[in-house]
């Protein structure tokens, strides 16, 4: 009887432990997963958000004139799918704005052919329609300048050597990754170290590319032509150098000769020919437009508020901002389509989550993490430095921008304590490929701005698309696997969802 009398002691002692740990089970909603499924899948929306981000908004750089109108298309889809307290949140003073409003180039001689190409962002234009000889220009050491000294006046300037063709990535399509590189990653246990690029002796001789770009102003040269991808058909070109560091500005820009970045198969035919001593005439055409004054660059919020917990957030998102050659149809506007289509899913079906769920589409990411990263810190603070309340109230933000693949698993950011969470919200989407889980951690995108400061962000394991169309004149609509983003938005809703509503926020790691 006394040992009876000590068991069942024991057993009521522990029924407050054991209420306690199952409170804290990561259980799954199963009706309301299968709401969310029957909406994203019946009744999707994705490709249509994503066809007209692509087709009618175009690109949209930063500041540009585009990105604007898509921000207001944003704010004005969010509150029509019924979210709340929809704003475009200024987050920064960015810099002056810069659009292309009109680009043509062509060899005229010895053959004639339109050169596919586009100008670098924050250079200026030509003064109307110019016809120029093109050099080429091999310059890397203040000592080469000598020989070209007052030779390049109104030329055309060849600044690259040829780029090798990789005519593998002519068959990329989708490349699903394979159960064997799944495993790698949930195997991988030790998280890699840091690639750390080797110091640079310093060579006083060598030229910076802003004092390449100098001379080349100082010599009165035309147009200066380069090539920086290797892939069929793509023109890859990001800004003029400096940027980052004089912060966009008007008077840098317009002190440049404009730039132009031109596909590899017709930079390496004009290269060719000039090498063989043989005369190439081009004709170009350039008209930007470089804002006059500073400005402030913007983020777009939009919020299903929460109910009992609806100071505390969990947050979707991916970012707006793209450069300026394509719509860039998977860098990022398939994650944009993808997080907005989660958040109508969950506003379709009733959804009244007790956690208030943000959706937030970032700009400033392409040229360093700059609208999240302004955003975490004004929000939620620095540990390092000083935290604002929201801090305590913040959960978990998920993010998409690793192309248009489909989910396959998630990163955990090296957060163990989240492990068996994932894994019980992944179950009911085995059937979709969603199996894996790898402790490694990702960077080079917005969720990265979360971890700096001790938040629980993190970034979903995906299947490739192409090799071609990031960053390039390729990104567009035509390359987006439908189905993977409608399995994307489906799993970004659940998870959104059912971080929402439990009982515990999101662990966190141990800031480093």
């Amino acid at each position: 009887m006394k040992i009876f009398r000590k068991a069942a002691l024991a057993v009521i002692v522990l029924l407050p432990f054991a209420a306690q740990s199952m409170s804290q089970q990561p259980n799954v909603d199963w009706e309301m997963v299968a709401k969310i499924r029957e909406q994203g899948f019946q009744r999707s929306q994705v490709m249509e958000i994503v066809g007209y981000m692509t087709d009618v908004l175009g690109a949209r750089l930063t500041l540009s004139a585009d990105m604007k109108r898509a921000q207001a298309w944003a704010k004005g889809l969010m509150e029509k799918i019924g979210l709340e307290n929809a704003v475009i949140e200024p987050f920064m003073d960015y810099g002056v704005s810069w659009d292309n409003e009109y680009f043509s180039l062509h060899m005229l001689e010895p053959d004639y052919q339109p050169l596919v190409g586009f100008p670098l962002t924050h250079t200026p234009g030509t003064p109307g329609k110019i016809t120029c000889r093109a050099f080429i220009v091999d310059v890397q050491t203040k000592m080469d300048l000598d020989k070209y000294r007052g030779k390049l006046k109104g030329c055309a300037v060849l600044a690259t050597p040829p780029f090798t063709i990789d005519l593998a990535a002519l068959s990329q399509g989708v490349t699903r990754r394979t159960e064997e590189e799944l495993k790698k990653l949930e195997e991988a246990v030790v998280p890699p170290a840091p690639r750390v690029k080797p110091p640079t002796p310093p060579n006083p001789n060598l030229l910076r590319p802003e004092e390449k770009f100098e001379f080349f102003k100082s010599e009165g040269v035309a147009v200066v032509l380069q090539c920086e991808s290797g892939f069929p058909g793509a023109v890859r070109g990001f800004a003029r150098p400096g940027t980052k560091d004089d912060k966009w500005s008007r008077e840098k820009s317009l002190s440049y000769v404009p730039i132009v970045a031109v596909t590899p198969e017709h930079y390496n035919r004009m290269y060719r020919i000039v090498r063989r001593g043989i005369p190439v005439k081009i004709e170009a055409e350039i008209r930007n437009r470089i804002g006059e004054t500073v400005e402030k660059a913007c983020n777009v919020i939009g919020e299903i508020p929460g109910t009992d917990l609806k100071e505390e957030v969990v947050m979707i998102g991916a970012h707006f901002d793209s450069w300026h050659a394509s719509p860039n149809a998977s860098d990022d506007a398939a994650g944009c389509a993808v997080a907005l289509e989660a958040a109508r899913i969950l506003k379709a079906i009733g959804a009244r989550p007790r956690r208030t769920i943000r959706v937030v589409l970032w700009s400033g990411e392409e040229q360093g993490l700059y609208g999240s990263r302004e955003y975490v810190l004004k929000h939620f603070g620095d540990p390092k430095k000083q935290v604002m309340p929201e801090y305590e109230k913040f959960s978990v933000y998920f993010n998409q921008d690793y192309g248009a693949g489909q989910f396959r698993g998630i990163y955990l950011q090296e957060n163990e304590h989240v492990r068996r969470i994932f894994e019980e919200w992944m179950k009911p989407f085995r059937d979709l490929g969603m199996t894996a889980i790898s402790i490694q951690g990702v960077g080079s995108t917005d969720h990265v701005s979360f971890n700096a400061v001790g938040l629980p962000g993190f970034q979903f394991i995906q299947d490739r698309v192409g090799g071609t169309a990031g960053h390039t004149n390729l990104d567009f609509f035509d390359t987006l696997p439908a189905e993977d983003l409608m399995k994307n938005a489906v799993i970004m809703a659940s998870f959104a969802y059912h971080a929402a509503m439990s009982d515990a926020r999101i662990p966190r790691k141990p800031l480093q």
